[in-house]
């Protein structure tokens, strides 16, 4: 038990401080090209752990590492030399979004050397166990006993395919090839339900896996960079839909702070390297699409107030108004971060399982 603690933990938190990194990085480098000054790069949050100075820059370690910061002059005040708010529009919003760009350029990087390394995958037969009265895939012609080969012609390997590939099209047709058990072969179109009934899934059916078998694999670099490419756009695709699944089911979506986070992460890495780094890379596009959410506080928030200043052309919103609003967001957020913490503990003591 202490050691698959010892393990989540340092897992969770080389991954966060990686992704951390490479986020403020971007805000870093992009602030530094357009000449706005940075008085300090940190890692984590204060109090400082160790720092030095370079140029105009503090660079710092902090004690709490479940986050960083990369402090500009004049955020919000345009009267301070060198300050981001004395900016033009267009390189305010590249500084901004830089963070974000960086965490979803990160992830191809570790998609990529997910499927370079070499790793166990479980290979089964499936098969279709049953099918919902009434569902898209009866009304298809998709029947008990049939044996799923591939979905829009990519292979189905294990379980975890179909669902992958049928959540990755929900509200558009997908050809599934199925061997029928006479052993002819039929493509049967079918339509993925954004809001499905209770228990049913997305297109109906109930599947198991048969003759399981673990396998070893791994891809040359001409075919993992490729890979790790299409993996990176299909998680923002994802994630898309699971947004727009809250909207049309109107259910609350499901939340996890750092502490289900380091949990879940301790789990995949017991998998090896290539899950981890393959976990990573969605935590880092999650953190990318989060921080710019509309939300005071975030780099969402602040480009909120650019566009407005836009359609205004030119004329800003005191900075004493946007500071105050930015500060009263991220207090926000922090009490969200503990209350979601409290909340995963108190699963975690009742022994709820918070992998998915």
């Amino acid at each position: 038990m202490l050691i698959t603690a010892i393990i989540s933990i340092v897992s969770f938190l080389g991954i966060l401080l990686a992704l951390v990194f490479a986020h403020e990085f971007g805000h870093f480098i992009t602030a530094k090209m357009a000449r706005v000054k940075v008085e300090e790069f940190g890692i984590g949050f204060p109090p400082k752990l160790f720092s030095f100075k370079r140029g105009e820059t503090v660079y710092s370690l902090n004690a709490i590492p479940l986050g960083g910061f990369t402090k500009l002059v004049g955020e919000e005040d345009p009267s301070t030399p060198g300050s981001l708010a004395s900016k033009s529009i267009p390189v305010r919003f590249l500084v901004l979004t830089a963070g974000s760009l960086m965490n979803i350029i990160l992830p191809i990087f570790l998609l990529t050397m997910s499927y370079l390394i070499p790793h166990d995958i479980m290979q089964e037969k499936v098969l279709i166990k049953d099918v919902a009265t009434g569902s898209p895939a009866q009304i298809a012609g998709i029947e008990p006993g049939d044996t799923v080969l591939k979905i829009n012609n990519r292979k189905v390997i294990n379980r975890a395919d179909v669902s992958y590939l049928i959540h990755l099209n929900l509200g558009s047709e997908v050809n599934i090839l199925i061997q029928k058990q006479d052993q002819s072969l039929k493509v049967i179109a079918v339509k993925p339900r954004w809001n499905p009934p209770a228990g049913q899934g997305a297109i109906g059916i109930a599947i198991t896996g048969m003759e399981s078998t673990k396998i070893r694999e791994s891809y040359p670099a001409w075919e993992a960079l490729p890979l790790g490419i299409r993996h990176c756009w299909e998680i923002l695709v994802l994630f898309r839909n699971e947004v727009t699944s809250w909207f049309v089911r109107q259910t609350a979506p499901q939340l996890t702070g750092p502490v289900g986070i380091a949990t879940i992460t301790g789990e995949v890495a017991k998998g090896g390297i290539s899950p981890l780094l393959a976990f990573a890379a969605l935590i880092s596009i999650n953190l990318a699409v989060i921080n710019l959410f509309p939300f005071p506080g975030l780099d969402g928030g602040r480009l909120v107030f650019l566009f407005i200043e836009w359609i205004r052309h030119g004329k800003r919103i005191s900075p004493k108004k946007e500071g105050l609003v930015h500060l009263i967001g991220l207090i926000t957020l922090i009490l969200l971060i503990v209350a979601i913490s409290y909340f995963d503990i108190m699963r975690i003591i009742q022994g709820e399982n918070l992998v998915p």
